[in-house]
């Protein structure tokens, strides 16, 4: 295992541990709501931490852009990109669907990629040009090629709802174009089990770095693709991405295609970058 994707590795297992750990005592939590319906715990805050302190007791001089801390130190050519626990809501519920994500950028190439799911103890890996792993057992996306067959994970705003109406479009039309729609909650999860060929598909609009960079380079070394609601590289800068199987993910851009509005084109997030 190289050894920055080792260091990923033993950064999200101190995050699970303390997710876990806190996933037994969610009534004495402390949380607040940063915007509506958008929680974040101390949990979020302890994990990010101890990921961040992993981090630069290995590599002090790489930066770091995290969800809840934003960026901390000075923009080189290393960027590790994290998420402490993509699923926030989830898990003050006690729905066990949640994850810890952890991506490395290199001069701006998704390089290294970790999301570790806590509740099966499931370890997702990928360097770029290596494969991806599932618990060091190499992995693929599915061989389905017929969107109709295909199961297809999204994820439905709960924050943000400027694009409610174009999404429920989106939405109704994948409904009657596939074998079935899912939504657990966690998009980090959602491209893991894209790569492990679990879903055929995914899509969702305006996420954040920290949800997609590690679950895109995942599915990618797992034989997909990803990309824009175009098709195109522009997924990590927008937030809007489709992930899927070679045939699969060009048929989902089609059926996306006519619900496509300029600013689901043009936009940019707002990222704490």
């Amino acid at each position: 295992m190289h050894p920055m994707l080792n260091t990923a590795v033993k950064a999200a297992r101190r995050a699970g541990s303390i997710i876990t750990r806190a996933s037994q005592n969610l009534d004495i939590l402390q949380v607040r709501n940063k915007t509506h319906n958008d929680y974040v715990s101390e949990v979020d805050h302890a994990a990010e931490q101890a990921i961040i302190e992993t981090l630069h007791e290995a590599y002090p001089s790489h930066a770091v852009l995290g969800e809840e801390s934003g960026a901390v130190g000075e923009h080189g050519d290393f960027l590790w990109i994290i998420d402490p626990l993509d699923g926030t809501t989830n898990f003050l519920h006690g729905f066990p669907q949640y994850c810890i994500s952890i991506a490395l950028q290199h001069r701006g190439v998704l390089e290294q990629a970790v999301i570790y799911d806590p509740n099966r103890n499931d370890l997702y890996t990928a360097t770029k040009g290596r494969g991806a792993f599932l618990n060091d057992r190499r992995i693929r996306v599915s061989k389905r090629t017929r969107l109709q067959e295909s199961l297809i994970g999204t994820g439905l705003p709960f924050r943000d709802f400027a694009h409610i109406d174009t999404y429920l479009a989106m939405f109704k039309d994948m409904m009657l174009k596939t074998s079935g729609l899912r939504r657990p909650g966690s998009a980090a999860l959602d491209l893991a089990y894209v790569a492990t060929g679990w879903y055929d598909g995914f899509w969702e609009i305006g996420l954040s770095k920290w949800d997609i960079a590690a679950g895109g380079l995942l599915v990618a070394e797992a034989g997909g693709l990803v990309g824009d609601f175009e098709g195109n590289e522009s997924w990590l800068a927008t937030g809007n991405i489709v992930a899927g199987t070679p045939k699969v993910f060009g048929q989902m851009l089609q059926v996306l295609a006519p619900h496509l509005t300029v600013d689901l084109k043009t936009v940019e997030l707002k990222t704490k970058a």
